[in-house]
């Protein structure tokens, strides 16, 4: 499985950008998005039952952030609305196999994007 996510960049806090993710390669369970700021533990966002299309999102950003996808360009986004500064970090996409293990754990998503940078100025 081949990941690319882009649409990171500076922006103003209040404001929106969408993130895209860019999947190839053999079919997967779920897809996450992760995010990690400076000094911190890379954080579940959100994420995606693939075969359904149900999504589940951490609190911090329920309300927010939405996931979506387009089959037809095997994109699948992360729109961003009401950014805080204290959503700066660098986005990660990521895809796991079905398997034990909560959803929302980083160490179960066998492959990753490269990461794209979201910074929020105050």
């Amino acid at each position: 499985v081949q990941l690319q996510a882009f649409g990171g960049g500076l922006v103003q806090a209040g404001d929106s950008l969408r993130l895209s993710c860019v999947v190839s390669g053999r079919t997967f369970d779920t897809m996450g998005w992760f995010r990690q700021a400076p000094g911190e533990d890379r954080e579940f966002v959100g994420g995606m039952f693939w075969n359904s299309g149900t999504t589940f999102y951490a609190d911090s950003v329920k309300g927010r952030f939405t996931i979506s996808r387009d089959n037809a360009k095997n994109t699948v986004y992360l729109q961003m609305d009401n950014l805080k500064a204290a959503d700066t970090a660098v986005y990660f996409c990521a895809v796991r196999f079905a398997g034990t293990g909560s959803n929302t754990d980083a160490g179960r998503y066998a492959y990753w994007g490269q990461g794209t940078l979201v910074t929020v100025s105050s």
